[in-house]
């Protein structure tokens, strides 16, 4: 287990919902963050909030479809803060549809936020983390990386594909000290994306984000030796537990 102070990480969606608030908590446990989101107006707004905490962060604006514009995000970040501890993979966008509805751009688009951008971003950090003999890399997976839901013909597949991601990787991983899990909310939260998708019902029960970063802290010090290959529910509680996928 690892002391986070000082140490960096990257966060991907991190202007806003689950993203911003796992940034959040990362800023109070002393962290350095670079925080990458398509929207740069909230991502001032939440880097400018940050520093006035006494956080160091790197604010990058970026659309995470767009593979040169990826490596460049992901290059800038390393550039800055060296290796991270940990890189949260948080940005997805869901946007329902039917096989008839949807084209390829929609299709490709969603599926390049999720998977493309999870491999540009574990390729980049993944050499520098073997060097620094170890680190930690976690992406957001849900009930649709492991179940199926009309008319999600693009995000289904991406959360899907992103698990498929981390049993490899964590396999891998684990000779050179690395950590590669998913997590997924435990709970209905409130976050821009919910609002969308969430049914009237699901609102009633929902969250605020900032409840399930106890699980995203332990994720971070987390290395090969410790907690990899699994799928973590993070908990309102603060809690969390874990299922081995490999």
């Amino acid at each position: 287990m690892e002391d986070l102070r000082g140490q960096s990480a990257i966060i991907t969606g991190a202007a806003q919902g689950l993203g911003y608030a796992i940034a959040k908590a990362y800023v109070k446990e002393g962290m350095r963050v670079a925080l990458m989101d398509i929207r740069g107006d909230l991502l001032e707004q939440a880097a400018g909030e940050f520093a006035g905490m006494g956080g160091d962060v790197l604010p990058v604006t970026v659309d995470l479809s767009d593979a040169a514009g990826t490596q460049s995000a992901v290059d800038a970040a390393l550039a800055h803060y060296g290796t991270p501890r940990v890189l949260i993979h948080n940005a997805a966008l869901l946007i329902t549809r039917s096989m008839q509805e949807i084209t390829l751009t929609d299709w490709q688009k969603e599926i390049n936020i999720i998977l493309q951008a999870a491999f540009i971003l574990s390729k980049a950090v993944w050499q520098p983390m073997i060097d620094a003999a170890g680190g930690s890399i976690v992406y957001l997976s849900s009930g649709s990386g492991y179940k199926g839901f009309i008319e999600e013909v693009a995000y289904n597949p991406g959360k899907h594909g992103i698990e498929g991601l981390m049993k490899c990787l964590a396999l891998e991983g684990a000779p050179f000290n690395i950590a590669v899990n998913c997590a997924t909310p435990g709970a209905p939260i409130n976050t821009p994306m919910s609002d969308s998708n969430y049914t009237e019902e699901q609102k009633q029960h929902w969250v605020d984000p900032a409840l399930l970063t106890p699980a995203f802290v332990y994720l971070a010090k987390q290395n090969g030796s410790g907690l990899t290959g699994h799928r973590v529910a993070a908990r309102s509680t603060g809690s969390w537990d874990a299922v081995d996928l490999l």
